[in-house]
Parts: C-alpha cells; structure tokens; sequence
C-alpha cells in the first residue's frame, strides 16, 4: 500500500530562495501548459497529451534560461499533475484545472535522487534538509513533494511503498452508524455523542481583527506582507486543531468497529443555507468521511455510505414507522403507532447503521479497498454482522 507521511522541514536561507525560484519555475511552467491546451482545444478540438507538455520543455528552456534553476524532474511532474487534474475533471471527480497563483499554497514534487536519512531529507540541487521526523516508516520512499503554506512553513510530504498487500475486509464484527452534527460533531448507533469543538467559532474574533489590520495596511508594503502572514497563522492554527480533532475521532471509530456506516451528505448543498453556511463549513464532514474511508481501507474494515435521500431522522428505528414531517429544532420525538420516544440523532444513526447493513447484506456494495463482501446466513442487523 502507498502511504504518506508528513513533516516538517526547515531549510536554510541559499535553500529557500531555490525552493522559492522553483515553485516560481514549477507554477509559471503548469500556468503556460494549461493555457496552451485551451488554446489548442478552441483551434482543433483536441488538448495536449503528457508527452506533447514534456516535449515543450527543451525549447522554453533556451527561450527562458532560469527554468534551468530548479530540478528538471519538478518540471517534468507538471504534465503529470495537469493531465490528471483534466482526467479528474472529466470523469467528474473535480471542477476544471485552474491557474495556479502566487499567493495561495505553492508545491513541487521530487520523484527521483530523494533519501530521508535520519533527520535530513536528501533533495536534488537543495542537499541536505533539516526535516522533524515524528515516525520513520518502513518501505520504499517513492516520492517527495514539498510545500509553503501562506504562513511561511515548508513541509515535505512522503509517499511510502510498505510492499504489502491490502488486508482482506471481513464482515465479522460490530457494526455502527454515524450521524453527523453540529451541536453534537458526530452521534453513533450506540448512543454516544461527540461534542463539537468549533475552532473557527473560537478563533473567530481573533482572526476578524488580523483581518481587519490587513484590510488597512497598504497594497504591496512591507507591513501589508506582514499582516498578511499574521492572518494566515491564525487560519493555519484553525485548520491543524480541527486535522488534529479528526484523526483521533476517526481512528478511535475505525479501531472500535468493523463496519462503518455513514451519510453520504450533499455538504455543498448545505452551505447555500446563509445560517448554518459557517457552522456546516468549520466541521468539515467531508474530510471526517475521507478520512474514515482510508483508515478503513488501511485496516480491513468496512466502510459504507447511505444514500443522502434515505430519510433516517423521519423513520422509527423500532417499527419503521415514517412520520411526514420533522422540523430541525425538533430534538426528540414519540412514534404514533408503537409509542417510542426517540432521540433525533441516535435514531437517526441507528437507521443509518441498519441501511448500511441491510445494503451490505445485498453482496452489492464495495469495500474502501474495492473488495466484494457478502456477509455469511444469519447476519444479524442489530449492531452486529456475522
């Protein structure tokens, strides 16, 4: 299985001023091949392959001396990158490729001549980088892809190769449903909830006044560059306290149960709603299920995703009595025809559990690692499979 892992590097001066010049070299080069294949596409109808972008280079090279400055590999990678993003783009898994900009986050990879060796990472043209190593994986280290954000940190990202084969999903074990919150960040079949940090609300005020400091200084002065990166900190310290809150929530689901069931949420949807907009946005539901979805795969379990339109909060999880309507400040209700009081979001869960189930029992749904299950005879749709 391939893994990443990232760190944090700190390079010197000489090294970030290279590290400067070739996310300068790397973005220019994608920004000229992107518009060069619409360019081409409006005249015959056809873009550029991989191979006619890479041909381009030893031509720009003459006509532009200082591409030669950063490593050729890096600028090799941009054909790879462009013609993913318009594959992405076509089988409608991202919006068009856009144009890359200074001021967001800059990135090149280093696919070949990389070695991490003890705590520097050997780069081409750069040398030795000092890197925090937190954990040395094991396997073969296939790529290196390093990154400013708009505070001013580098970081290198890893990609391993551990040679060894994805664990085979199995169907036995406890089985649970997620429902997903803002009051409660997430409500499983069991009856617990995890509250909700809301770091963006607690930073909130902080960061209007870094903004509100940026929006006075003038454009293009020192002070505004400044600000500027007092800005991005308070965005960057908002962004690693939610990351951090995630990773432990989905592993402690992902080590306690082997099948996972969550609500496949229309979150882009949701944030037209001008109330809920920055509450939907600050708990980031989508990388909770990305992430619930390769930690599964990393590990065997199953992980399942319910149609949005299923109506779990309507349905009484005792009789599977549906009511016609059930407004959002309604937190509890009684079922007219078995009389069961239900809590909103633990129902809900359990409904979504037992949908997962019910559609895993099917032998028609996939596994995170693309693996077929069909639970034995006698799967029980309580909590249990197998």
């Amino acid at each position: 299985m391939l893994k990443a892992y990232k760190y944090r590097i700190y390079p010197t001066s000489e090294q970030s001023i290279l590290l400067a010049k070739s996310f300068g070299c790397v973005r220019w080069f994608y920004n000229y091949a992107l518009n060069l294949t619409n360019e081409t596409y409006k005249l015959t109808g056809k873009g550029l392959s991989r191979n006619d972008i890479i041909n381009l280079l030893p031509s720009l090279k003459k006509e532009h001396e200082w591409l030669t400055q950063p490593p050729s590999q890096c600028l090799q990678q941009v054909a790879l990158d462009l013609s993913s993003a318009f594959l992405n783009f076509f089988e409608k898994r991202a919006k068009y490729p856009n144009f890359k900009n200074k001021g967001h986050k800059q990135s090149i990879r280093f696919p070949q001549q990389i070695k991490l060796d003890g705590e520097y990472l050997n780069l081409p043209k750069l040398g030795k980088v000092y890197c925090k190593v937190s954990r040395l994986p094991e396997g073969k280290l296939k790529s290196v892809t390093v990154s400013l954000t708009p505070s001013g940190e580098y970081h290198a990202a890893c990609l391993y190769d551990d040679g060894k084969d994805k664990p085979v999903s199995s169907s036995q074990g406890k089985a649970i449903g997620v429902d997903m919150g803002i009051n409660h960040y997430a409500i499983t079949s069991d009856g617990t909830k995890h509250g909700n940090p809301k770091y963006y609300r607690k930073h909130e005020v902080k960061l209007a006044n870094k903004q509100k400091q940026l929006s006075r200084k003038q454009k293009g002065s020192t002070n505004r560059n400044k600000a500027r990166i007092r800005v991005a900190k308070v965005h960057n310290k908002i962004t690693r306290c939610r990351e951090d809150f995630l990773h432990k929530l989905s592993r402690k689901l992902v080590d306690e149960n082997q099948v996972i069931v969550v609500e496949n949420l229309a979150v882009k949807n949701m944030i037209r709603n001008s109330k809920l907009a920055k509450s939907v946005s600050d708990a980031s539901w989508g990388q909770f299920c990305t992430m619930l979805k390769y930690k599964s795969e990393w590990s065997g379990k199953i992980y399942i995703e319910v149609d949005r339109f299923y109506p779990s909060s309507k349905t009484c999880s005792n009789c599977l009595h549906q009511v016609d309507s059930l407004s959002l400040d309604v937190r509890s209700w009684q079922c007219s025809k078995c009389q069961t009081v239900h809590d909103r979001d633990i129902n809900a869960a359990v409904n979504i559990r037992d949908e997962g189930l019910r559609l895993l029992a099917g032998g028609h749904l996939a596994t995170a690692s693309g693996q077929r299950v069909r639970p034995s005879k006698g799967t029980a749709f309580r909590g249990n499979v197998g």
